[in-house]
């Protein structure tokens, strides 16, 4: 009798742990899942602070400073750029920005004529009230935007603050990460901890690319076709490219709906301009990006930036493309490879060998 207590005594002890163990394992999912904003804004935080450490390396190794003084010229100068745009050419971009807002009613008036010219002005009047009652009911709510707004400039200062710690000294919080785990994953963790680093540097430079490339081809496009506010409908082009897919279409519709104040001809070369600007970012940017980006399939990379808008806004959908990229090196790296034993070649290590 006491040895079948004695059986199942250490049976219990299992159970009784594997219950802690899953207890704690969802408690600390919900945990997450409340702070889901503030891990965004400190992934945010990470990927500026990736971006000065990698200015910070191409200075230093053009001019031999140390690296402190190399990250602090990085700052500055990226900071400088990013002040220096808004200084020379902020008042025309508010003036262009005001030409958008004031020109799109009479854009949708002229695109509610050509539908009815077409026979189909009736449903499309229905969807336009539709909307013109929903932006009563932002206008209506512009106060708390405006409270909005207000967060995310603080949550901007704060990214950048925690980004310039972060890139002072990173080795300090990798070494962190990496105490984390038992000691015989250490190994696998640092790896880990590099192909993130790696990812978000190769997608940066890419982007960084197309960025100015789409916004100086779709400005001088729409400043061709005569269409308004060409330089800040250009911008919002470059910037929209962050957003993989959705992005372009995003900063298309204010073009085309601009271009039907002067012509649904215009609104059509518009369009075509998009479509042009498009294949060159697709067939000509794109391989030159995926030189130095991890290649992300693309239909993960779509439902991510659906999925991330869909859960936490505007925020989410600027960080899904870097968070994904981040997540699957990840995966490849732990899972597949150190947990599935299964041999493969992590994406970080293709981008390594082609730049190589």
């Amino acid at each position: 009798m006491q040895g079948e207590t004695e059986r199942q005594g250490p049976s219990y002890g299992r159970v009784a742990t594997m219950t802690v163990m899953v207890l704690a394992i969802v408690g600390a999912g919900l945990l997450l899942i409340s702070m889901m904003r503030l891990v965004l804004l400190v992934f945010g935080a990470t990927v500026i602070a990736v971006l000065f450490s990698a200015v910070a390396r191409r200075i230093q190794k053009w001019t031999r400073l140390p690296r402190g003084l190399s990250l602090a010229a990085a700052i500055i100068l990226l900071l400088g750029i990013v002040i220096g745009i808004f200084y020379g050419f902020g008042a025309q971009l508010v003036q262009q920005f005001d030409t958008i807002r004031e020109q799109i009613p009479s854009a949708l008036q002229a695109i509610q004529r050509q539908l009815d010219a077409w026979g189909l002005g009736g449903p499309a009047r229905d969807l336009l009230s539709q909307g013109s009652s929903d932006m009563s009911t932002i206008m209506s709510r512009a106060g708390t935007y405006a409270l909005s707004i207000g967060s995310g400039l603080s949550d901007a200062v704060l990214v950048l603050v925690g980004a310039i710690f972060l890139a002072a000294d990173p080795e300090l919080y990798r070494r962190g990460l990496v105490k984390l785990v038992p000691p015989k994953a250490e190994p696998v963790a640092r790896k880990a901890v590099d192909d993130a680093a790696g990812g978000l540097r190769g997608w940066m430079k890419g982007e960084a690319v197309a960025i100015i490339v789409v916004a100086v081809l779709t400005g001088t496009g729409l400043w061709l076709l005569g269409v308004p506010a060409a330089i800040g409908l250009g911008l919002i082009a470059g910037l929209m490219d962050i957003v993989p897919y959705v992005g372009p279409i995003i900063a298309g519709l204010p073009a085309v709906m601009l271009a039907f104040t002067h012509s649904p001809s215009t609104a059509l070369w518009t369009i075509v301009l998009f479509l042009i600007v498009q294949q060159i970012q697709g067939n000509i940017l794109q391989p030159i990006v995926q030189k130095h980006a991890v290649d992300v399939p693309p239909a993960v990379l779509l439902f991510s930036v659906i999925g991330m808008g869909l859960m936490f806004g505007f925020i989410g959908v600027v960080l899904a493309a870097p968070l994904t990229i981040v997540v699957f090196v990840l995966v490849q790296r732990i899972y597949v490879q150190a947990l599935l034993g299964r041999d493969i070649t992590v994406a970080t290590d293709k981008v390594k060998g082609e730049d190589q």
